[in-house]
């Protein structure tokens, strides 16, 4: 690995360490932000010299926060900067800052940094924008074009999230047991929506988006190593993986939407589909069901099944039933009737969605669903007619052409009935 390379995954995977204590020292996101980034600058020049330190998220921090004094200091004019030989040459100041960092010590300072990010007054939008920006430390060009947005438009909204969070002033301190658990709720739920904003792009904005989706990955992995007993966390990590396994597949060639029951399974990620059946076997027995576990759950059914119909749509069904009673939601319910019509018929799985109708009147896949069903059914002219409200309400050309599939399918097959009983 050359040196650019190892620099490069050290300094990313040190950086929620490396902010999260900074913050703690500066209370203030800009200023960490700041620090951090001088003490990468530094480390570009020193580490190919003088190898790996021992621990590089201390050494950053020890580097970071001094240069961030030193920058006061002279804003300031208090005193004399010291000699730049002074500042770099950390010498046994970075094992003892080292030893002084424990585990612990970093768990609760990246928990602390990532609940900042989804703090409840933020929208999601922002949310995501600055966990993006301040802990995975992506440019804003970056998370411009996964949201395509302008580059001025992104910075704007990043920077009413850190106006937010100064004006809220956060307590800093160790989080208890009670807020730990609030906190680690609400941080699952800023990645499981980081990883959705990269898994529901299609057409031309897949390949831009799906960064997203893997940078949720690594910040899920982060997490479990913080909190390697909580199974939730463990049903999230898993999830994330069995969904993103099969990405290769998702999608054809003109960038089209592939049905699960239409994908090349040889193109899923068999070692990422190992991790996730691991993880989800070892959440399940410690016999403490949460929406994560479950959801990973019906995944890894599908991840286990070689052929579209090896699957256990009866199991899933059943894990869809249990996740509307933890997690009641007109989405997890419409998720349920493909599994239902599968195992008791479409006309069950109508009836089933049946009362959404006023709830999802907006939703794309209510009607692609309902369609679906509908033409199963034989209910042609009432298919069409769903089908036709799905492509108005769909947000992107590949979701619209998969619907218009659907229609070119049920003109074919009205044809062909027509002209079989005109003959």
């Amino acid at each position: 690995m050359t040196d650019a390379a190892w620099i490069d995954a050290a300094l990313t995977s040190a950086r929620p360490q490396a902010v999260g204590a900074l913050l703690r020292y500066f209370r203030n996101i800009d200023t960490a932000e700041e620090a951090f980034q001088n003490a990468c600058l530094r480390a570009l020049k020193s580490w190919p010299q003088n190898g790996p330190p021992r621990d590089p998220a201390a050494w950053l921090i020890m580097v970071g926060r001094n240069a961030a004094i030193d920058e006061v200091r002279r804003s300031r004019r208090e005193q004399p900067l010291p000699d730049d030989e002074a500042i770099s040459d950390l010498g046994d100041a970075e094992s003892a800052l080292a030893d002084r960092l424990d585990g612990s010590h970093y768990r609760d300072d990246i928990l602390r940094l990532l609940f900042i990010c989804c703090h409840k007054e933020l929208p999601a939008t922002q949310q995501i924008a600055l966990a993006l920006r301040v802990v995975s430390g992506l440019s804003v060009k970056q998370i411009a074009r996964a949201f395509l947005v302008s580059e001025a438009a992104m910075e704007q909204r990043i920077t009413r999230a850190k106006g937010r969070v100064a004006q809220a002033d956060l307590p800093f301190e160790t989080p208890g047991a009670v807020e730990r658990s609030e906190r680690l709720v609400a941080v699952a739920a800023m990645i499981y929506l980081i990883f959705n904003e990269g898994y529901s792009a299609s057409g031309d904005t897949a390949d831009v988006r799906r960064p997203l989706s893997e940078e949720a990955i690594r910040l899920a992995r982060l997490l479990l190593r913080l909190f390697p007993g909580e199974p939730e966390i463990m049903g999230l990590t898993a999830l994330l993986l069995l969904q993103h396994a099969r990405s290769a597949a998702r999608f054809d060639a003109q960038g089209s939407l592939i049905l699960l029951d239409d994908q090349d399974r040889t193109r899923w990620n068999q070692p990422m589909i190992a991790e996730g059946l691991a993880l989800i076997d070892k959440a399940m027995r410690h016999r403490r069901s949460g929406p994560y576990q479950i959801q990973a759950a019906i995944a890894a059914l599908h991840a286990r099944a070689a052929r579209p119909e090896d699957t256990d749509w009866t199991q899933i069904d059943l894990l869809y039933g249990a996740l509307e009673v933890v997690q009641p939601s007109p989405i997890v319910t419409l998720n349920r009737a493909v599994a239902v019509s599968k195992v008791r018929g479409a006309q069950a799985a109508l009836d089933l969605i049946a009362p959404l109708d006023g709830r999802l009147a907006n939703y794309f896949y209510f009607f692609g669903v309902r369609g679906a069903l509908l033409m199963q059914l034989g209910r042609n002219d009432e298919a069409r007619t769903a089908f036709d409200r799905a492509i108005a309400l769909a947000h992107s050309s590949a979701e619209a052409a998969h619907i218009r599939m659907q229609l070119d399918r049920l003109m074919r097959d009205s044809s062909a009935a027509q002209a079989e009983a005109g003959q």
